[in-house]
Protein backbone atom coordinates (compact mmCIF):
# COMPACT_ATOMS: atom_id res chain seq x y z
CA UNK A 1 0.00 0.00 0.00
CA UNK A 2 2.94 2.65 0.46
CA UNK A 3 5.00 1.37 -2.46
CA UNK A 4 1.76 2.23 -4.69
CA UNK A 5 1.32 6.09 -2.87
CA UNK A 6 4.53 6.25 -3.20
CA UNK A 7 4.50 5.86 -6.82
CA UNK A 8 0.97 7.77 -6.99
CA UNK A 9 2.88 10.79 -5.93
CA UNK A 10 5.51 10.21 -8.60
CA UNK A 11 3.31 10.14 -11.16
CA UNK A 12 0.99 12.80 -10.50
CA UNK A 13 4.64 15.29 -10.47
CA UNK A 14 5.90 13.57 -13.74
CA UNK A 15 2.42 14.39 -14.85
CA UNK A 16 2.31 18.64 -13.37
CA UNK A 17 6.03 18.59 -14.85
CA UNK A 18 4.07 17.63 -18.27
CA UNK A 19 0.84 19.34 -17.51
CA UNK A 20 0.76 20.56 -20.91
CA UNK A 21 0.45 17.12 -21.98
CA UNK A 22 -2.47 16.99 -19.48
CA UNK A 23 -4.63 18.91 -18.74
CA UNK A 24 -5.27 20.92 -22.62
CA UNK A 25 -8.71 22.34 -22.95
CA UNK A 26 -9.11 23.48 -26.59
CA UNK A 27 -10.95 26.49 -27.77
CA UNK A 28 -13.24 27.27 -30.32
CA UNK A 29 -14.40 24.61 -33.24
CA UNK A 30 -11.54 22.56 -31.60
CA UNK A 31 -13.30 21.82 -28.19
CA UNK A 32 -13.87 18.36 -27.75
CA UNK A 33 -16.53 16.19 -29.12
CA UNK A 34 -16.51 13.12 -27.78
CA UNK A 35 -14.49 11.08 -25.13
CA UNK A 36 -13.32 7.91 -23.57
CA UNK A 37 -13.51 8.02 -20.02
CA UNK A 38 -11.16 5.23 -18.33
CA UNK A 39 -11.14 5.79 -14.53
CA UNK A 40 -9.38 2.30 -13.61
CA UNK A 41 -5.60 1.43 -13.10
CA UNK A 42 -3.33 0.02 -16.15
CA UNK A 43 -3.94 -3.13 -15.23
CA UNK A 44 -6.99 -2.87 -17.32
CA UNK A 45 -5.47 -0.63 -19.71
CA UNK A 46 -5.98 -3.46 -22.19
CA UNK A 47 -9.62 -2.90 -22.60
CA UNK A 48 -9.08 0.57 -23.96
CA UNK A 49 -5.93 -0.50 -25.90
CA UNK A 50 -7.75 -2.28 -28.02
CA UNK A 51 -10.36 1.00 -29.17
CA UNK A 52 -7.03 3.18 -29.84
CA UNK A 53 -7.65 2.99 -33.14
CA UNK A 54 -11.42 3.11 -33.42
CA UNK A 55 -11.05 6.49 -31.78
CA UNK A 56 -8.35 7.28 -34.16
CA UNK A 57 -10.81 6.89 -37.12
CA UNK A 58 -13.44 8.72 -35.16
CA UNK A 59 -11.53 11.66 -33.87
CA UNK A 60 -10.55 12.51 -37.97
CA UNK A 61 -14.28 14.04 -37.84
CA UNK A 62 -14.74 14.96 -34.04
CA UNK A 63 -12.31 16.22 -31.60
CA UNK A 64 -11.97 13.56 -29.30
CA UNK A 65 -10.01 12.66 -25.79
CA UNK A 66 -9.37 10.38 -23.41
CA UNK A 67 -10.41 11.08 -19.68
CA UNK A 68 -8.08 9.34 -17.17
CA UNK A 69 -8.31 9.04 -13.76
CA UNK A 70 -5.34 7.45 -12.12
CA UNK A 71 -2.00 8.83 -12.82
CA UNK A 72 -0.08 5.90 -13.63
CA UNK A 73 -2.85 4.93 -16.49
CA UNK A 74 -2.35 8.73 -18.03
CA UNK A 75 1.07 8.54 -18.47
CA UNK A 76 0.91 4.40 -19.57
CA UNK A 77 -1.89 6.18 -22.34
CA UNK A 78 0.31 8.90 -22.94
CA UNK A 79 3.17 6.70 -24.04
CA UNK A 80 0.61 4.22 -26.20
CA UNK A 81 -1.50 6.96 -28.00
CA UNK A 82 -1.40 9.82 -29.98
CA UNK A 83 -4.93 11.01 -28.97
CA UNK A 84 -4.98 13.92 -26.45
CA UNK A 85 -5.04 12.57 -23.04
CA UNK A 86 -6.55 14.78 -19.99
CA UNK A 87 -5.95 13.34 -16.67
CA UNK A 88 -8.50 14.58 -13.74
CA UNK A 89 -7.41 13.57 -10.42
CA UNK A 90 -10.30 14.96 -8.85
CA UNK A 91 -14.40 15.73 -10.09
CA UNK A 92 -13.38 19.66 -9.90
CA UNK A 93 -11.39 18.18 -12.87
CA UNK A 94 -13.77 16.70 -14.72
CA UNK A 95 -16.37 19.58 -14.06
CA UNK A 96 -13.92 21.70 -15.64
CA UNK A 97 -13.41 19.61 -18.87
CA UNK A 98 -17.10 19.05 -19.30
CA UNK A 99 -18.37 22.87 -18.60
CA UNK A 100 -15.31 24.04 -21.17
CA UNK A 101 -15.68 21.90 -23.63
CA UNK A 102 -18.68 20.68 -25.96
CA UNK A 103 -18.60 16.86 -25.28
CA UNK A 104 -21.62 14.90 -27.11
CA UNK A 105 -20.69 11.67 -26.70
CA UNK A 106 -18.59 9.72 -23.87
CA UNK A 107 -17.27 6.24 -24.32
CA UNK A 108 -16.78 3.23 -21.65
CA UNK A 109 -15.37 0.15 -22.03
CA UNK A 110 -15.80 -1.13 -18.69
CA UNK A 111 -18.02 -0.79 -15.10
CA UNK A 112 -15.40 0.52 -12.71
CA UNK A 113 -17.26 3.05 -10.22
CA UNK A 114 -15.99 5.91 -11.50
CA UNK A 115 -17.83 5.68 -14.37
CA UNK A 116 -20.66 7.16 -12.38
CA UNK A 117 -18.63 10.32 -11.50
CA UNK A 118 -18.91 11.08 -15.16
CA UNK A 119 -22.48 9.75 -15.43
CA UNK A 120 -24.07 12.18 -13.65
CA UNK A 121 -23.52 14.94 -16.44
CA UNK A 122 -26.98 15.27 -18.51
CA UNK A 123 -25.74 16.58 -21.86
CA UNK A 124 -23.13 13.67 -23.43
CA UNK A 125 -24.73 10.81 -24.45
CA UNK A 126 -23.32 7.33 -22.15
CA UNK A 127 -22.22 4.90 -24.39
CA UNK A 128 -21.00 1.47 -23.30
CA UNK A 129 -18.58 0.31 -26.06
CA UNK A 130 -17.24 -2.90 -23.56
CA UNK A 131 -13.88 -4.37 -24.46
CA UNK A 132 -15.33 -7.41 -26.02
CA UNK A 133 -18.01 -9.91 -27.29
CA UNK A 134 -18.70 -12.90 -25.35
CA UNK A 135 -21.26 -15.36 -23.31
CA UNK A 136 -20.09 -14.20 -20.36
CA UNK A 137 -22.61 -13.17 -18.36
CA UNK A 138 -20.55 -9.66 -17.91
CA UNK A 139 -22.13 -9.14 -21.05
CA UNK A 140 -25.68 -8.94 -19.93
CA UNK A 141 -25.04 -6.86 -16.37
CA UNK A 142 -27.94 -4.99 -14.90
CA UNK A 143 -25.05 -1.87 -15.15
CA UNK A 144 -25.80 -1.66 -18.52
CA UNK A 145 -28.94 0.10 -17.80
CA UNK A 146 -26.89 2.85 -16.56
CA UNK A 147 -25.61 4.00 -20.28
CA UNK A 148 -27.89 6.10 -23.05
CA UNK A 149 -26.61 3.25 -25.72
CA UNK A 150 -24.71 0.32 -25.25
CA UNK A 151 -22.83 -0.65 -28.58
CA UNK A 152 -23.26 -4.24 -29.28
CA UNK A 153 -21.43 -6.61 -31.93
CA UNK A 154 -24.62 -7.82 -33.51
CA UNK A 155 -27.94 -9.33 -33.53
CA UNK A 156 -26.39 -12.21 -31.34
CA UNK A 157 -25.46 -9.46 -28.18
CA UNK A 158 -28.86 -8.11 -28.97
CA UNK A 159 -30.84 -11.26 -28.46
CA UNK A 160 -28.59 -12.16 -25.34
CA UNK A 161 -30.10 -8.73 -23.77
CA UNK A 162 -33.64 -9.04 -24.33
CA UNK A 163 -34.03 -12.40 -22.34
CA UNK A 164 -31.48 -11.55 -19.79
CA UNK A 165 -32.04 -7.77 -19.24
CA UNK A 166 -35.44 -7.20 -17.66
CA UNK A 167 -36.51 -3.47 -18.07
CA UNK A 168 -34.74 -2.74 -20.42
CA UNK A 169 -35.38 -1.68 -23.96
CA UNK A 170 -32.62 -3.80 -26.15
CA UNK A 171 -33.79 -2.51 -29.81
CA UNK A 172 -33.95 1.28 -29.13
CA UNK A 173 -30.80 1.19 -26.43
CA UNK A 174 -27.99 -0.64 -28.33
CA UNK A 175 -26.56 -0.58 -31.68
CA UNK A 176 -24.90 -2.56 -34.12
CA UNK A 177 -21.46 -2.01 -34.79
CA UNK A 178 -19.85 -5.41 -35.65
CA UNK A 179 -16.53 -5.48 -34.12
CA UNK A 180 -14.10 -2.92 -35.62
CA UNK A 181 -11.05 -4.29 -34.15
CA UNK A 182 -11.43 -6.98 -37.19
CA UNK A 183 -10.71 -4.18 -39.44
CA UNK A 184 -6.96 -2.89 -37.75
CA UNK A 185 -3.84 -4.12 -39.35
CA UNK A 186 -1.32 -4.61 -36.96
CA UNK A 187 2.76 -5.92 -37.32
CA UNK A 188 3.34 -9.02 -36.50
CA UNK A 189 5.85 -9.08 -33.64
CA UNK A 190 7.18 -12.50 -34.16
CA UNK A 191 8.91 -14.75 -37.07
CA UNK A 192 7.00 -18.29 -37.36
CA UNK A 193 8.52 -21.04 -38.71
CA UNK A 194 7.03 -21.89 -42.01
CA UNK A 195 5.56 -24.99 -43.59
CA UNK A 196 4.16 -25.18 -39.80
CA UNK A 197 0.15 -24.68 -39.40
CA UNK A 198 0.23 -22.32 -36.14
CA UNK A 199 -2.01 -22.53 -33.07
CA UNK A 200 -3.18 -19.70 -30.80
CA UNK A 201 -3.99 -20.86 -27.10
CA UNK A 202 -5.92 -17.25 -26.48
CA UNK A 203 -7.21 -17.94 -22.76
CA UNK A 204 -9.11 -15.93 -20.11
CA UNK A 205 -8.22 -15.04 -16.56
CA UNK A 206 -9.30 -17.03 -13.50
CA UNK A 207 -11.75 -14.63 -12.45
CA UNK A 208 -13.16 -13.02 -9.54
CA UNK A 209 -15.83 -15.36 -8.48
CA UNK A 210 -16.85 -18.73 -9.51
CA UNK A 211 -19.62 -17.80 -11.93
CA UNK A 212 -17.21 -15.97 -13.95
CA UNK A 213 -14.60 -18.47 -13.65
CA UNK A 214 -13.94 -19.35 -17.27
CA UNK A 215 -9.98 -19.35 -17.53
CA UNK A 216 -8.36 -22.94 -18.11
CA UNK A 217 -4.70 -22.40 -17.96
CA UNK A 218 -4.60 -24.41 -14.57
CA UNK A 219 -7.12 -26.97 -15.95
CA UNK A 220 -5.85 -27.11 -19.89
CA UNK A 221 -2.81 -24.89 -20.22
CA UNK A 222 -0.05 -27.34 -19.07
CA UNK A 223 -1.45 -30.74 -20.56
CA UNK A 224 -1.80 -28.56 -23.44
CA UNK A 225 0.67 -26.69 -24.05
CA UNK A 226 3.10 -29.80 -23.59
CA UNK A 227 1.10 -31.98 -25.96
CA UNK A 228 1.92 -29.52 -28.55
CA UNK A 229 5.70 -29.54 -28.31
CA UNK A 230 6.14 -33.02 -27.81
CA UNK A 231 4.16 -33.44 -31.06
CA UNK A 232 6.32 -30.82 -32.49
CA UNK A 233 4.34 -30.22 -35.80
CA UNK A 234 3.06 -26.68 -34.27
CA UNK A 235 3.86 -23.21 -34.37
CA UNK A 236 2.49 -22.26 -30.94
CA UNK A 237 1.58 -19.09 -29.58
CA UNK A 238 0.14 -18.47 -26.26
CA UNK A 239 -1.83 -15.54 -25.28
CA UNK A 240 -3.03 -15.43 -21.89
CA UNK A 241 -5.24 -12.71 -20.61
CA UNK A 242 -3.52 -9.74 -19.34
CA UNK A 243 -5.31 -10.49 -15.82
CA UNK A 244 -4.22 -13.88 -15.87
CA UNK A 245 -2.71 -15.38 -11.85
CA UNK A 246 -3.94 -12.22 -9.94
CA UNK A 247 -6.08 -13.78 -8.14
CA UNK A 248 -5.35 -17.88 -8.12
CA UNK A 249 -1.72 -18.69 -7.46
CA UNK A 250 -2.37 -21.86 -8.81
CA UNK A 251 -3.15 -19.87 -12.29
CA UNK A 252 0.11 -17.66 -11.78
CA UNK A 253 2.22 -21.26 -10.99
CA UNK A 254 0.65 -22.59 -14.44
CA UNK A 255 1.77 -19.83 -16.24
CA UNK A 256 5.75 -19.95 -14.81
CA UNK A 257 5.33 -23.84 -16.17
CA UNK A 258 3.94 -22.79 -19.11
CA UNK A 259 6.19 -19.86 -19.95
CA UNK A 260 9.21 -22.25 -19.11
CA UNK A 261 7.97 -24.87 -21.37
CA UNK A 262 8.18 -22.62 -24.54
CA UNK A 263 11.14 -21.09 -23.74
CA UNK A 264 13.42 -24.35 -23.74
CA UNK A 265 11.09 -25.60 -26.83
CA UNK A 266 12.00 -22.56 -28.76
CA UNK A 267 15.27 -22.89 -28.24
CA UNK A 268 15.58 -26.51 -29.77
CA UNK A 269 14.16 -25.05 -32.87
CA UNK A 270 11.71 -27.69 -34.11
CA UNK A 271 8.84 -25.27 -34.24
CA UNK A 272 8.04 -21.45 -32.99
CA UNK A 273 6.79 -21.23 -29.50
CA UNK A 274 6.26 -17.51 -28.49
CA UNK A 275 4.73 -16.48 -25.03
CA UNK A 276 2.57 -13.42 -25.87
CA UNK A 277 2.13 -10.32 -23.88
CA UNK A 278 2.31 -8.14 -26.62
CA UNK A 279 0.27 -4.71 -26.28
CA UNK A 280 -1.90 -5.57 -28.82
CA UNK A 281 -4.83 -8.28 -29.51
CA UNK A 282 -5.37 -8.76 -33.77
CA UNK A 283 -1.89 -9.91 -35.49
CA UNK A 284 -2.62 -13.14 -33.82
CA UNK A 285 -5.79 -13.57 -35.88
CA UNK A 286 -4.00 -13.61 -38.72
CA UNK A 287 -1.03 -15.51 -37.58
CA UNK A 288 -3.11 -18.43 -36.71
CA UNK A 289 -4.30 -21.51 -38.03
CA UNK A 290 -6.18 -22.40 -35.27
CA UNK A 291 -7.52 -21.18 -32.62
CA UNK A 292 -7.90 -22.52 -28.62
CA UNK A 293 -9.94 -20.18 -26.31
CA UNK A 294 -11.84 -20.33 -23.30
CA UNK A 295 -15.69 -18.56 -23.01
CA UNK A 296 -14.37 -15.14 -23.75
CA UNK A 297 -13.91 -11.98 -26.08
CA UNK A 298 -10.43 -13.62 -27.44
CA UNK A 299 -13.04 -16.69 -29.22
CA UNK A 300 -15.49 -14.21 -30.56
CA UNK A 301 -12.76 -12.04 -32.11
CA UNK A 302 -11.14 -15.05 -33.98
CA UNK A 303 -14.58 -16.57 -34.95
CA UNK A 304 -15.04 -13.32 -37.31
CA UNK A 305 -12.03 -14.94 -39.46
CA UNK A 306 -14.03 -17.79 -40.22
CA UNK A 307 -11.02 -20.44 -39.21
CA UNK A 308 -11.13 -23.41 -37.12
CA UNK A 309 -11.95 -22.53 -33.45
CA UNK A 310 -11.96 -24.73 -30.32
CA UNK A 311 -13.50 -23.89 -27.07
CA UNK A 312 -11.85 -25.19 -23.93
CA UNK A 313 -14.93 -25.82 -21.27
CA UNK A 314 -14.42 -24.49 -17.69
CA UNK A 315 -13.42 -26.96 -15.22
CA UNK A 316 -15.32 -25.27 -12.72
CA UNK A 317 -19.19 -26.16 -12.70
CA UNK A 318 -20.30 -23.05 -11.15
CA UNK A 319 -18.68 -20.93 -14.01
CA UNK A 320 -22.26 -19.70 -16.03
CA UNK A 321 -22.61 -21.11 -19.54
CA UNK A 322 -25.31 -20.09 -21.75
CA UNK A 323 -26.39 -21.96 -24.35
CA UNK A 324 -25.90 -20.08 -27.70
CA UNK A 325 -25.47 -21.19 -31.32
CA UNK A 326 -21.92 -20.90 -31.27
CA UNK A 327 -21.42 -23.08 -28.36
CA UNK A 328 -23.32 -25.45 -29.93
CA UNK A 329 -21.89 -25.56 -33.21
CA UNK A 330 -17.67 -24.57 -31.88
CA UNK A 331 -15.78 -27.61 -31.00
CA UNK A 332 -15.19 -27.90 -27.35
CA UNK A 333 -12.38 -29.26 -25.78
CA UNK A 334 -12.36 -31.02 -21.92
CA UNK A 335 -9.38 -31.03 -19.74
CA UNK A 336 -8.83 -34.51 -20.22
CA UNK A 337 -8.07 -34.12 -23.61
CA UNK A 338 -5.48 -31.80 -23.54
CA UNK A 339 -3.13 -34.93 -23.95
CA UNK A 340 -5.13 -35.76 -27.53
CA UNK A 341 -5.22 -32.12 -28.71
CA UNK A 342 -2.47 -32.31 -31.59
CA UNK A 343 -4.44 -35.05 -32.96
CA UNK A 344 -8.00 -33.06 -32.28
CA UNK A 345 -6.16 -30.24 -34.23
CA UNK A 346 -5.04 -32.15 -37.25
CA UNK A 347 -8.60 -33.51 -37.65
CA UNK A 348 -10.18 -29.79 -38.00
CA UNK A 349 -7.29 -28.47 -40.00
CA UNK A 350 -7.69 -31.56 -42.92
CA UNK A 351 -11.53 -30.90 -42.48
CA UNK A 352 -12.55 -28.35 -45.14
CA UNK A 353 -16.68 -27.92 -43.26
CA UNK A 354 -15.07 -25.18 -40.73
CA UNK A 355 -16.95 -22.56 -41.82
CA UNK A 356 -18.97 -20.45 -39.49
CA UNK A 357 -20.18 -17.92 -42.06
CA UNK A 358 -23.81 -17.64 -41.02
CA UNK A 359 -22.53 -17.51 -37.37
CA UNK A 360 -19.81 -15.01 -37.87
CA UNK A 361 -22.95 -13.01 -39.25
CA UNK A 362 -25.52 -13.44 -36.43
CA UNK A 363 -22.64 -12.61 -33.74
CA UNK A 364 -21.06 -9.34 -35.71
CA UNK A 365 -22.97 -8.59 -39.20
CA UNK A 366 -21.13 -8.20 -42.27
CA UNK A 367 -17.07 -8.80 -41.60
CA UNK A 368 -16.20 -7.83 -44.98
CA UNK A 369 -13.03 -5.55 -44.95
CA UNK A 370 -14.31 -1.36 -43.61
CA UNK A 371 -17.41 -2.72 -43.01
CA UNK A 372 -17.25 -2.92 -38.79
CA UNK A 373 -15.50 0.04 -38.63
CA UNK A 374 -17.99 2.49 -40.80
CA UNK A 375 -20.72 0.94 -38.50
CA UNK A 376 -19.31 2.57 -35.20
CA UNK A 377 -18.66 5.42 -37.17
CA UNK A 378 -21.57 6.09 -38.51
CA UNK A 379 -23.66 5.60 -35.36
CA UNK A 380 -20.90 7.79 -33.08
CA UNK A 381 -21.36 10.25 -35.20
CA UNK A 382 -25.31 9.66 -35.43
CA UNK A 383 -25.48 10.10 -31.75
CA UNK A 384 -22.95 12.72 -31.32
CA UNK A 385 -24.96 15.05 -34.61
CA UNK A 386 -28.45 14.40 -32.56
CA UNK A 387 -27.06 15.19 -29.11
CA UNK A 388 -25.58 18.62 -30.43
CA UNK A 389 -29.38 19.35 -32.02
CA UNK A 390 -30.55 18.84 -29.12
CA UNK A 391 -28.56 21.57 -27.42
CA UNK A 392 -29.74 24.17 -29.69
Amino acid sequence: MIVKRLESRSNQREILARSSEFSSLPVGTNRYRAALYFGDETVNLYQARQWYEPFRELARTVPFVIIARKPASALALRKECDLPIFFAKTISDVESLVNSQQLDAVFYVNQNILNFQMMRFNEPAHIFVSHGESEKAYMWSNQLKAYDYVFSAGNAARERLQEHLTRFEATERTRLIGRPQIDVVYETPVNLKPGLPTVLYAPTWEGDRPSMSYGTVASHGVSLISSLIQDGGYNVIFRPHPRSGIADSKYLQALNEIKSMMVTAAELGRASYYYDESPHWGWQWASADLCISDISAAAYDFMATSKPLVIAMPANDSATISDSPALLRVPSLAAADCVRAPRIIRELLSNSNNSYGDLVAHYFGDTTSGASMKRFIDCSLEIIEQIKSTKK
